[in-house]
């Protein structure tokens, strides 16, 4: 059988929410070799903990185009990845693809992945199963269970401490490590500092400062002992970074410090049963690149409270971490919804406010238009949305006949300048965000205008 080619070139954290979606391909497409062309020095440690497939380094890819696929799947960025999938022979491609010179985007879900680019506020889809949408039905995603993270005896109390993220504004800096270090100690706890050889120098800074019998590892151990190591630990605190996801994908339980330009909803602990700390403030509600000046968001961290929250995780259920919860923080869980996607179940009981309220809507409109459950789902949503935030739900529907005139003059015009969507309202945007990558996508077809405007009159009716 023609085999199915997955162009994976981003960072190892996005290989491993790739390992999901090489099981679901595995069981949609029964019969068909699964090859993935990824960085050799990312996967070659990660191949023994990967789902079955076979990987190609990207300096080998040109004897991939010598064969014929059943499916290309690019989840990459950059022109190699677009061309490689543009000139590869296959009966179906998805994602970017450069063909004659020009980009297009195949796939919806791949094309409403592309619209988050600064435009991610109200996502609630999770980057892994963006990844496979297109191609694996719904109902195989919720039927995938995932093992719980293991809980080892009591008497082992050693707790990883992951230092390093892509971006420094992604984690904290080496006094909160010390602090927390020290007060894992005071705990009873023993703290062990982990990191890549970029992380040598953040390691030392951070066992000069605790002035402690702190275990540091950063720089010894590869990907695969990390792994081994990590069936050692009870917990790992770690920003987000790929060193999370492994993990995750391990069984080894996470306590996710988001912070920073990211957006746990779409790269937070994938498995169910993780936990994930995350700035209340407006401006970290879905956050793609920072607009508020640096690291304002790691204020709200506490260490201490940190490690309190870290001593009750090993000691007792999850419901009782509320009351230790940092003011100006959120604690979630890693869960699954109704749907059998991917969701954050938050563990105070505080209502939804109009951030949550609003994504919410945006995720069940965008399911809806795409074919995962029909308008009852939006209808619901919408709903609870009116009766707890009237004025929101009166501006959000006051504004919509703008998007159309926007549309009936860009129309006019042949064309739709970016104004369209980032002089639309921050509510709005998730819409306006997806509708110009998918005209432009379409060369502003006269079917894609067409398109664009069943989809802005289809929103008019779910919100009367």
């Amino acid at each position: 059988m023609k085999p199915i080619l997955v162009l994976q070139r981003r960072r190892m954290g996005d290989l491993i929410l790739s390992f999901p979606l090489f099981l679901w391909l595995r069981r949609v497409f029964p019969g068909h070799p699964i090859q993935v062309a990824a960085e050799e020095h990312f996967f070659r440690p990660l191949a023994l903990l990967s789902p079955q497939v076979s990987y190609v380094p990207w300096s080998g890819t040109e004897a991939l185009l010598r064969q014929d696929y059943r499916l290309v799947l690019n989840l990459s960025a950059g022109d190699q990845a677009d061309e490689l999938a543009g000139q590869a022979r296959a009966e179906e491609k998805l994602g970017p693809v450069l063909e004659n010179g020009a980009r297009r985007v195949h796939g919806r879900w791949q094309l409403y992945r592309q619209s988050l680019i600064q435009n991610n506020r109200y996502n609630r889809f999770h980057w892994a199963e963006l990844n496979a949408l297109d191609v694996v039905p719904l109902a195989e995603l919720r039927g995938t269970a995932f093992a719980e993270p293991r809980r080892l005896p009591p008497d082992v109390v050693r707790v990883g401490l992951f230092l390093g993220a892509s971006d420094p504004s992604k984690r904290p800096g080496p006094a909160f490590w010390a602090e927390l270090a020290r007060a894992l100690l005071d705990r009873g706890l023993r703290p062990a500092l982990l990191g890549g050889p970029a992380e040598r120098a953040l390691g030392a800074e951070v066992k000069r400062i605790a002035a402690a019998p702190v275990l540091d590892l950063c720089g010894r151990l590869g990907l695969k002992e990390l792994a081994a190591a990590g069936q050692t630990f009870q917990l790992l605190v770690t920003p987000d970074t790929g060193p999370m996801h492994l993990a995750a994908w391990t069984g080894l339980r996470v306590l996710n410090l988001s912070m920073g330009n990211v957006n746990p909803w779409e790269t937070g602990p994938y498995q169910p049963g993780h936990l994930v700390l995350r700035p209340t403030a407006s401006c970290a509600q879905g956050c793609w690149s920072c607009t508020r000046g640096g690291t304002r968001c790691h204020a709200a961290f506490s260490a201490r409270r940190t490690a309190s929250l870290v001593h009750s995780m090993l000691s007792g259920p999850d419901e009782r971490l509320e009351r230790l919860t940092p003011p100006g923080l959120a604690l979630s869980r890693s869960d699954r919804g109704p749907s059998g996607l991917y969701r954050l179940t938050r563990l105070d009981r505080r209502p939804p406010g109009a951030h949550r309220l609003l994504s919410r809507f945006w995720q069940a409109y965008f399911g809806r238009r795409f074919g995962l459950w029909d308008e009852r789902t939006p209808r619901s949503t919408w709903a609870e949305l009116a009766a707890t935030q009237p004025r929101l739900a009166e501006a959000f529907t006051d504004r919509l006949p703008d998007l159309g005139r926007g549309l009936r003059i860009g129309l006019t015009r042949g064309s739709l300048e970016n104004s369209f969507w980032t002089g639309a309202p921050l509510m709005l945007r998730p819409l306006t965000g997806y509708l110009l990558p998918l005209l432009q996508n379409r060369d502003f077809s006269a079917p894609a205008w067409a398109e664009s405007l069943d989809w802005l009159e289809d929103l008019l009716a779910l919100t009367r």
